[in-house]
């Protein structure tokens, strides 16, 4: 029973007409679910991901209206997104650049080329090298070339203060590995892979004990999702409750079932199935074209409907 990578990424904006805009025309992603947080349905959660609504490339976010994050520690602190070869790269570069994009110079970090960026918001990305390994499944009506597109998420790169507290989470609850450790200019980093490893599949950590504790707002992530297969998902939930780890219990999401817990040092986990997916309640032809809803919120369409800016 074992993780096998990043399911998903929940992040925060306020401006979500402009979030649709920079995800979609400005990095080509496909938006496969125009849906509301389903504990909050006055808020927008817009999914993004690669032509399929694949599991491992959706990067989200609620619609909330909260003033910009206040950087530190106790935070996912910046989100990988997968490009193939150096050529993508060099690509994305002068892509950014014609865009306005604030961006980095390419380097090779961790024995990846990669290219850190910012969305308007400041929500800390980068694009990474992932040297073309796996599937990828590229949206034909994406206004970035197929071979360049962003093929899904990782690594995520976690700050925290207290960094054997949560070591301890991924290694004894979890069950990553730990693989590797790199140096930025913030410290040492230690990277804990799942499954089978890769980009797709790994969690940097670094210790960051001197600055203040993060606070969430617009441009920070509220979450991060780990992929179990579904016929894992209760045994997930047996293993939570038998280490004694306070978690949410099962929550049916509709397009997937999940599990929230925190890690000691705050930072909001998911555990989620890779089904039923996105195409479950709309054609994978027509993905986010339409509000969708879940059964339980169906009821609630008009009263859901008139609480919604027009996006």
């Amino acid at each position: 029973m074992q993780l096998t990578g990043i399911h998903h990424l929940t992040a925060i904006t306020a401006q979500a007409a402009d979030n649709l805009a920079f995800y979609t025309r400005v990095l080509g992603l496909r938006l496969v679910k125009k849906t509301v947080n389903q504990d909050d349905v006055s808020a927008y959660h817009l999914f993004y991901a690669d032509g399929r609504a694949s599991p491992g490339t959706d990067i989200t976010f609620f619609d909330w209206p909260a003033p910009p994050e206040r950087r530190g520690t106790d935070c996912i602190s910046r989100t990988g997104l997968r490009v193939s070869g150096a050529d993508a790269i060099g690509w994305w570069r002068e892509h950014l650049a014609r865009q306005g994009v604030n961006h980095a110079v390419p380097v090779e970090r961790d024995g990846r080329l990669t290219l850190d960026f910012e969305d308007g918001e400041g929500q800390r990305l980068m694009l990474v090298d992932d040297g073309g390994v796996g599937e990828a499944h590229p949206w034909a009506r994406s206004p970035v070339p197929g071979e360049h597109q962003i093929r899904g998420l990782g690594p995520i790169r976690l700050s925290v203060a207290q960094i054997e507290r949560t070591e301890a989470v991924l290694t004894e609850i979890l069950g990553l590995n730990h693989d590797r450790n790199y140096e930025l200019p913030e410290g040492e980093v230690r990277v804990y892979r799942m499954g089978a490893g890769g980009p797709a599949a790994e969690l940097h950590l670094v210790a960051e004990p001197n600055l203040p504790p993060a606070r969430q707002g617009a441009g920070a992530v509220h979450h991060v999702a780990f992929r179990i297969p579904d016929t894992d998902y209760a045994a997930w939930a047996d293993r939570l409750k038998q280490r004694r780890m306070p978690s949410s219990g099962p929550v049916d999401r509709y397009y997937f079932r999940s599990l929230y817990f925190r890690e000691p040092n705050g930072i909001l986990f998911e555990i989620a199935t890779d089904g039923p997916g996105f195409a479950t309640d709309e054609p994978m032809e027509t993905l986010g074209e339409r509000l969708a809803l879940p059964p339980f919120l169906e009821p609630r369409r008009v009263e859901i409907e008139a609480g919604l800016k027009p996006l």
